[in-house]
């Protein structure tokens, strides 16, 4: 694994470690924004431990490569649908500006992760 990919993981980690954590304990900006989207709080807590579980995963993945490749798919598929979500209902671009970042940086990671291995 580069240095770079590495850095990009454990950026992710966090990131989505705090962004899940939030989600899981249904602070309540996150109920709010569950409650925009059309989710209910336990489906919000289910999106939360997906994201969680993504974060976990890229840690792994510095160590076993594999689990990493796997959690940024899982990560990049769950973005993919956050911002499906936000255009279905009209959202413009501020609010779905952060999933689009975050998909960005995870495909980044992905490729050097993968570039990597070869």
């Amino acid at each position: 694994m580069t240095l770079a990919a590495g850095i990009l993981a454990v950026l992710l980690a966090l990131i989505f470690l705090a962004l899940g954590t939030a989600k899981i304990l249904a602070v309540q900006p996150m109920r709010e924004l569950a409650a925009e989207a059309g989710f209910s709080v336990a489906a919000y807590r289910r999106i939360g431990l997906l994201e969680a579980a993504g974060a976990i995963g890229l840690l792994i993945g510095l160590i076993v490569p594999l689990i990493g490749t796997l959690a940024g798919a899982g990560l990049l598929l769950l973005l993919g649908g956050a911002v499906v979500v936000h255009l279905r209902k009209g959202d413009g671009p501020r609010r779905y500006a952060p999933a689009v970042v975050c998909g960005l940086l995870v495909a980044a990671y992905l490729t050097l992760h993968l570039v990597a291995a070869r």
